[in-house]
Parts: C-alpha cells; sequence; structure tokens
C-alpha cells in the first residue's frame, strides 16, 4: 500500500476503534467467506479423483453437502461482513460530518469570506460521501479480498508448490504499471474534487442571486459558465474512468500468459503421471479464482487513491485550529455600557476602523449613521464578535468581551440585519426555537408589529415558513426577525437596518417599541433613514471608518458639518 493511502487510514482508526466488536465480526465474516471460497475450490480434487475416477459412493454421499455448507458459509460470512461495516461505516461518516462542521463553525467571519461556500458545501457532501464508499464498502472489500487471495495460494501452493513458482513470479510484475496508474488516479481526484467544489459554488451563486439574474436578462451569461464548470469536470470523469479502467485489460493479458504457461507445465505433469488430474484441476479452479479477487484488489486500490484525495481535503478542515478565542468570565447581569477604546480593525490591508472609542449606555439608544463603507457594519461585527480589534479593546462595564465566554456572550446579544435568515419550519420554531414558549412568541410578534398579519394566517404561529421565507412579503420576514431578537430578551440589542424593508408607518412604529425595549438594555441602531433615529439620544457619525462626530441630533446639526450632509441627502431622497 501507499504511505498516503497508509496514513488516511491511520485518521480513520480513532473513528473505528470504538467499533472494535463490531469490527472483530466483521473480520469473522471475511474470514468465513475466505475459508469458504478456498475450501470449495481445494474439493475440486476429490471431487474428481474420488468420485468421478475412483467412483468412490462414500465419498458421493459426503462431498455434495459439504459444498453446499462451504457456500452458506460463505454467504453468510459476507453478509455478516456487509452488515457490519456498514454500521462502522456510516457511523464514522456520521462522526466525520459532525467534526467538519464543528471545525469551519469555530472559525472567524474572515476565514468565511476567504472560503466560497460552494466549496465547503462541496467538502461536507461530496468528498464525504467518496469517504463514505472507503469505510463502508472499498476498505472491507480490500481486507475481504486479501484474505480471499491469502486462503486460495494456500490451496495453490499446497497443490503443487512447482507450479505456484510461475504464478508467485509474474504476478509481481504487474505492480509497477499499477502504481502509476494509483498516482495518476490520485492527481485526476484532487481536480475532479476542486471541479465539484467549482460547480457547487457556481450553483449557489447563481439561485442566490436569481433575481438579479433574471432582472438583468443574464441566464445565457450564467450558463456559458455552467457549461465550461461542466465540460472541466466531464473531461476529468473520463480521464478517471479510462485511468480506472486500464486495470482489467492489464490483468486480463497478465492472467492470458500466466494460464497458457500453467496449462503447459501442469499439463506435461499430469501426462508424466507427477499430477492427478483431481490435483491439476483443483490447482486451476483455485488459480482461476484468485483472478477475481486480484483483478478486484487492483481496481480497488486504483479508486482508494479517490479517496485518499478526499480525505485529505476532509482532514485540512477538521485540522483547522479554531480562530474564534473564547474567554472564560460570565457576562455580566447588570450591564451598564458598552465602549469602543480607542479600537482599530483591519481587513487585510485594508483599514476600516481607525481609533474608534464611544460609550453605549443602559436605557439609551445609540443609533450609528455614516456613507457606505465608512465603517458602520464593522462595528457591529466586532460587538457581535465575527472579528477580534486589531487595536484597543471592547468593554462592558469595563471588562474585555474577548475575555467573556463566547457562548454565555452570545446568549446576551441579539443582532437584527436587513439579511433575513429564515428556516423551513413554522414561525413559532423560527422565533422561539425548538422548546417555544406559545405566549411568548405572541408577545414578541406583537411588540415587532407583525401579530396583526400572523394571526390571519392559515395556521398562525405554527404556519410553516417556504425556502428563504418566499411565503412572506420583506416586510414581513422583516418583523419576524426582530420578533426573533426581542423573544430572546438579551442584554444587547443590535439594528442594522433593520426597519429597511418597511413601509414609512411601520418603521415609526418599530423604532417607537425599540425606544421602549431600551429601558433595560443597551440597544444599538444603524439606519440610513435620518429622521427614524433623530429621537436616539446618542448618534455616532461615521466617516471612512473614522468617528467624526457625536452627540443629540439637535448638537450634530449645529456642529457637525457631515452629519448636515448626510441629512440633507436624506431629505432630498
Amino acid at each position: 500500500m501507499g504511505k498516503d493511502l497508509i496514513a488516511v487510514l491511520k485518521r480513520f482508526w480513532p473513528y473505528i476503534r470504538r467499533h472494535k466488536g463490531k469490527f472483530a465480526i466483521a473480520i469473522a465474516g471475511m474470514v468465513a467467506a475466505a475459508v469458504g471460497t478456498s475450501a470449495s475450490a481445494y474439493l475440486v480434487k476429490p471431487v474428481l479423483d474420488e468420485i468421478f475416477i475412483e467412483k468412490d459412493a462414500h465419498m458421493l454421499a459426503i462431498l455434495p453437502p459439504l459444498v453446499v455448507l462451504l457456500y452458506l458459509l460463505k454467504g453468510f460470512g459476507k453478509f455478516i461482513q456487509v452488515y457490519y461495516t456498514e454500521y462502522i461505516g456510516q457511523d464514522v461518516i456520521r462522526q466525520i460530518r459532525e467534526q467538519m462542521l464543528r471545525s469551519i463553525l469555530a472559525m472567524r467571519m474572515d476565514y468565511f469570506v476567504s472560503q466560497p461556500s460552494g466549496e465547503l458545501i462541496s467538502r461536507l457532501t461530496n468528498d464525504i460521501n467518496r469517504i463514505k464508499n472507503v469505510v463502508a464498502n472499498m476498505i472491507p472489500d480490500l481486507l475481504r479480498e486479501l484474505l480471499t487471495i491469502l486462503a486460495l495460494l494456500v490451496v495453490v501452493i499446497y497443490q503443487s508448490p512447482k507450479l505456484s513458482l510461475y504464478f508467485l513470479f509474474l504476478m509481481p510484475l504487474a505492480l509497477y504499471p499499477l502504481s502509476r496508474l494509483a498516482k495518476r488516479m490520485k492527481k485526476i481526484s484532487h481536480k475532479s474534487q476542486e471541479t465539484i467544489a467549482d460547480l457547487t459554488t457556481h450553483l449557489s451563486e447563481l439561485f442566490n442571486n436569481i433575481e438579479l439574474i433574471k432582472a438583468e436578462g443574464l441566464e445565457r451569461r450564467e450558463l456559458k459558465r455552467f457549461a465550461k464548470h461542466n465540460e472541466n469536470f466531464f473531461r476529468l470523469t473520463l480521464d478517471q474512468v479510462r485511468t480506472s479502467e486500464l486495470v482489467s485489460p492489464l490483468m486480463e493479458s497478465l492472467g492470458a500468459v500466466i494460464i497458457a504457461l500453467v496449462i503447459y507445465v501442469g499439463g506435461r505433469e499430469v501426462i508424466e503421471g507427477h499430477m492427478s488430474a483431481g490435483q491439476f484441476f483443483s490447482f486451476m479452479t483455485a488459480l482461476f479464482m484468485l483472478y477475481t479477487p486480484i483483478k478486484q484488489v487492483s481496481k480497488l486500490y486504483n479508486k482508494l487513491q479517490d479517496a485518499v484525495a478526499a480525505s485529505e481535503r476532509i482532514f485540512s478542515i477538521i485540522d483547522l485550529k479554531p480562530s474564534q478565542r473564547s474567554g472564560t468570565l460570565p457576562f455580566p447581569q447588570n450591564s451598564k455600557k458598552l465602549c469602543f477604546e480607542d479600537v482599530s480593525l483591519r481587513y487585510g490591508e485594508t483599514l476600516a476602523l481607525d481609533h474608534v472609542s464611544f460609550c453605549a449606555h443602559k436605557d439609551r439608544l445609540t443609533a450609528i449613521v455614516g456613507d457606505s463603507g465608512s465603517g458602520k457594519s464593522s462595528i457591529l461585527s466586532l460587538i457581535v464578535r465575527f472579528y477580534s480589534p486589531t487595536k484597543g479593546r471592547i468593554t462592558i462595564d469595563g471588562i474585555d468581551i474577548e475575555s467573556i465566554d463566547l457562548d454565555d456572550y452570545r446568549t446576551h446579544i441579539a443582532l437584527v440585519s436587513q439579511r433575513i435568515y429564515l428556516l423551513e419550519e413554522s414561525i413559532a420554531f423560527n422565533i422561539g426555537g425548538e422548546d417555544f414558549d406559545p405566549k411568548r412568541v405572541e408577545e414578541a410578534l406583537r411588540m415587532a408589529k407583525a401579530w396583526e398579519f400572523v394571526k390571519e394566517l392559515p395556521e398562525g404561529i405554527y404556519t410553516k415558513i417556504e425556502e428563504a421565507g418566499m411565503n412572506l412579503s420583506g416586510g414581513q420576514r422583516q418583523r419576524l426577525a426582530i420578533a426573533r431578537a426581542l423573544y430572546k430578551d438579551p442584554k444587547i440589542l443590535i439594528f442594522d437596518e433593520a426597519t429597511s424593508a418597511l413601509d414609512a408607518k411601520s418603521e415609526r412604529a418599530i423604532i417607537q417599541t425599540i425606544k421602549q425595549l431600551a429601558k433595560d438594555r443597551i440597544i444599538l441602531i444603524v439606519s440610513h433613514n435620518i429622521p427614524a433615529i433623530m429621537d436616539a439620544h446618542k448618534i455616532i457619525v461615521m466617516q471612512q471608518g473614522k468617528k467624526v462626530c457625536e452627540g443629540r441630533h439637535e448638537e450634530l446639526m449645529e456642529s457637525c458639518p457631515h452629519y448636515i450632509e448626510l441629512y440633507r441627502k436624506n431629505e432630498y431622497n
């Protein structure tokens, strides 16, 4: 076996180890199948010599039932092996898939920015399916065939050590071309899996932006892009098939040479009286039976290279070191203020925030305004801990948020953005989760001004939401997102353009609700609509990553030129 394959098998062992008992049963099944196969080949000798040549009636009564028993042993052994290896394989895949997702979710947002979603989906689906075939089918089949080869070799050598030398001498000659084919298969598999990832990424982009594509008539362009990826995958698949199937003619040719040589030498041995006819045909039967498992092993080894390539991609995900740091302190229960203390943030070479300082207080509404790219979203990303500050720190009541346990921190914080995240579940499930309280769900819907439309739905809060909320309007989806945040009853509540899809009347109503909620919470709101946040207790004005002004609306209208400009733009629009 190649070093890469052995390394992959070692990585799988910790997952398989918990099933040692089942694995032992599967091995017993493989041994039973191998013994049944080799013993049936050995029986050719007594059947021919003692029944057909010596006409032994006693052996006639014994051997046929023995043949039946051996084939039952072989069949039952294979059943045991297939069932238990499939059980082990499926459980290993379950463990690996969960561990992959756990590793991915532990990464910071910058990882998801650099990794296309289609690439990650491809690794969790396509690559995993390739691995499933390895653990559940290929490795067990390989072990069974190797055991069968070993058992049949015993019969071959026992029946004629001299003839077996021809076979044992010529067979290793096939190893060199087989190893070359295996290396080529692995290389093609890597390219094939990358192409599948490109296909998945493109389809993900296409369906996520289908409205824009149709609105701008870009269907032909997207079809052309897809056709290019599809053509690459088609050619790689053909190359894969061609490489895999070269094993068969190679083994056929070598097998023919060995069989012809054995028939010639064995025929002379029988003619000269050194072997009985039964001995020779038992040897030939075992030799013919050896051909199938050897051919299977060659094919399986070749196909395993595809799995080795997939395994390397999968374990590169599992081996990711979590980039999202978590502290150990609990979230401050009576939190009174959230402060940015000289905070800077870089995305690679881009400076997104430059020495920003401000505080948001409990019982007060803090608003953040600015042009696109001014740093508003970066501030929110830092508060939610999608990223960590490059310089400075963010504190809650003087405690650095990086030192707070991440899970505990996020249970006390809620973000409502203009990107609505809804599951294909009931409205109640989307708002309150699996163990929702119907009364609290209704209360949250009322506060979010969503109860009026929800109660009119056929099944009320139990109405199922379609994919991406397509059976709801944009405004309705946004209200449900706000209701979900309110149901959580967080200590810090963040609204990122959360009222952008609402009409003016609904937006004013929601803003009034937000002001009421500020009584026991720290609330931050980002909005391009300045009239909607004019009553905020504090407004932070951002420009090119810097805080340029801070104060109430009236103060800013007197002293902050950039805020006045933003206000006039909003008024004009």
